[in-house]
């Protein structure tokens, strides 16, 4: 982000410096984008037309930067195309109106807001209108749509435009919402007074007239007698006025079963809006079960809807994301819908730290013939998470299906050449790169070589150990080999128990699967080995031979004897005073051999 330049009065103008570099400092921060929108627009005591051209900039280009980061705030789009309007007018305002529906597409409150801006600023009904069924299209669905509803319907009867309401009202209660009923009270009283052209199609009209002719001439009574008559045309309209408000209350009644069914799952959304607080539990758990309904309930737009009303409110949830995507790849001819909501997801809302989505956008490229953008969008990700293992073997596998072994093979060795790799990804890529000569070029040998050859630099790393024990165990055998096998998996145990720098609970959980090695796959004198094994790893201290040869500066298990005499039995600490004297602490080597966390030189122990 660039400077800006500021403004107002020397006060003002450093108030907003301090502000800006607060949100320079750490640009996700909410609270700080907060404060500096609000001081912007205290700028000369609140911007006007008469502002100064530098404030007017300023104020401007911090709005746009924050919309940008948080798209979805719909009251400050609203708060903008009102500063916009006290400055620039309606052209400005409406461009930002604009700007914010494209942003946030089902906001109802933006949607009203803007329509009802463009009916105080505009004299052509045919205009407004068309705002207003756009708007219709992108909110009318919603479960509290009422307001967006009862301002065009306001905006028609202003007009008077009778006919124009009735067809609106035709469309409302249809639409399971909250306040349906009145709706359809009022469309009701309405019906009774339109053409019956006006209040169904002219098939079913047809139809409904039809049976009622089929029906024959009624009976009446004059004095004494009954005489049968044709029924007259005001008769026939009465009939099927009757069977016309019998139609309406079924949609009503299938209107209000709709609604109730969803009321269960809206009554417990308590923030329908987007902030960047984390939403509990039970909301998210309501969120899933409502989609699972609505997708249940088969209808495309319903259900595309709900989506993205939750991916307003969870918009930071890469969960949701990963569904709407998987639900839209279901469906027939979708694809750039389904590019677009990863683009989304990826370029505005689900934050770096979290890829998987990116990933996931990766493989959907890669599936649509598009490898130059997949490749692209692995190395995006590995510009703010260098050294990011799944990334970089996802990336591997990509060059590897595209261009073969050695492609992906390539990707490996530049990323463990990177500086900006720590060494425990270059351990797990070391491994993953022993893998793929393994099982997909089929090299045992050369598989093996990668794993010793590069043992002594992944010491610490568990994920290569581990690797490279399972990768021998793994090898399979016959009578004639097992003995040669044997050989080569005792000595990677035995480099993980002796050389490696793994905890001791790192090494027991992994002597644990040689232990079974042992049983299953033992020779005659495999029992002694196992037996040996569990007194030093599972027996008391005293009898971890192994593990007391670690704990000692000289690696002799005497020296730890030694000690334990003296200290009553625990291992304690030898104590070196040249390095307290520097300032070390005289416990980090035990407390790293256990595999926990070093206490401060100062010995204290800070709060949580």
């Amino acid at each position: 982000m660039a400077d800006l330049s500021f403004g107002g009065s020397d006060e003002e103008n450093a108030e907003l410096k301090k502000l800006y570099a607060e949100v320079l400092e750490d640009t996700d921060s909410f609270d700080n984008w907060e404060k500096l929108v609000r001081a912007a627009e205290r700028v000369e005591g609140g911007l006007n037309r008469n502002s100064s051209p530098q404030s007017i900039a300023a104020t401007r280009d911090i709005y746009d930067r924050f919309l940008a980061k948080f798209p979805l705030l719909f009251g400050y789009w609203k708060k903008y195309a009102d500063l916009e309007f006290s400055i620039a007018g309606t052209e400005a305002a409406e461009m930002v109106y604009e700007r914010g529906v494209a942003s946030i597409t089902n906001s109802v409150d933006l949607w009203t807001n803007y329509c009802v801006f463009k009916v105080e600023t505009s004299h052509d009904p045919d205009v407004i209108r068309e705002l207003y069924e756009r708007g219709a299209r992108s909110v009318g669905l919603d479960f509290l749509a009422h307001p967006f509803w009862d301002q065009y319907l306001e905006f028609e009867e202003r007009l008077e435009a009778s006919d124009k309401i009735f067809a609106i009202l035709d469309r409302v209660v249809h639409i399971p919402m909250h306040q349906y009923a009145r709706y359809f009270e009022r469309y009701r009283q309405l019906a009774q007074s339109r053409p019956l052209s006006d209040l169904l199609p002219p098939d079913t009209l047809a139809q409904f007239r039809a049976d009622i002719e089929s029906e024959g001439p009624t009976t009446v009574q004059a004095g004494g007698q009954q005489i049968k008559a044709d029924k007259g045309e005001l008769e026939i309209e009465r009939e099927m006025r009757t069977r016309i408000d019998n139609f309406h209350l079924e949609i009503f009644s299938r209107t209000q079963t709709e609604t109730t069914k969803r009321w269960t799952y809206e009554s417990e959304i308590k923030r329908p809006y987007f902030h960047v607080t984390e939403l509990d539990e039970t909301q998210l758990v309501n969120w899933r079960k409502y989609l699972d309904f609505e997708e249940a309930e088969g209808d495309y737009y319903r259900a595309q809807f709900l989506y993205e009303r939750c991916l307003v409110t969870c918009a930071f949830y890469d969960e949701f994301w990963l569904r709407y995507a998987r639900w839209m790849f279901a469906q027939p001819g979708k694809d750039e819908e389904v590019r677009n909501i990863y683009q989304r997801a990826s370029m505005l809302y689900v934050p770096i730290a979290r890829p998987a989505v990116r990933l996931w956008y990766a493989y959907f490229e890669e599936m649509s013939e598009r490898v130059d953008v997949a490749q692209d969008i692995y190395k995006a990700i590995l510009v703010n998470m260098p050294g990011h293992i799944e990334t970089i073997i996802s990336w591997a596998n990509l060059q590897r299906r595209q261009g073969g072994l050695g492609a992906a093979i390539e990707v490996y060795k530049s990323q463990i050449d990177s500086t900006e790799c720590d060494i425990y990804a270059k351990a797990a890529l070391v491994a993953e790169w022993a893998r793929l000569l393994w099982k997909i070029k089929g090299s045992v040998e050369e598989a093996r070589q990668v794993f010793q050859k590069n043992q002594h630099w992944y010491l610490d790393s568990k994920r290569f150990w581990i690797n490279y024990l399972q990768f021998e165990l793994d090898q399979p055998t016959s009578a004639e080999t097992e003995q040669m096998q044997y050989v080569r998996i005792k000595q990677v145990y035995e480099d993980i128990r002796r050389k490696s720098h793994l905890p001791p609970l790192t090494i027991k959980d992994l002597s644990h699967y040689y232990m079974i090695y042992l049983l299953e796959r033992g020779t005659k004198d495999a029992a002694k080995e196992y037996l040996t094994v569990d007194q030093e790893v599972n027996g008391p201290f005293y009898v971890q031979s192994i593990n007391k040869a670690r704990l000692a500066e000289d690696n002799r298990e005497a020296t730890t004897n030694r000690r334990l005499a003296m200290e009553n039995g625990h291992p304690g600490v030898e104590i070196n005073e040249a390095a307290i004297r520097k300032g070390e602490n005289p416990y980090t080597k035990y407390y790293q051999q256990q595999g926990e966390q070093p206490l401060p030189v100062n010995g204290q122990v800070g709060l949580p």
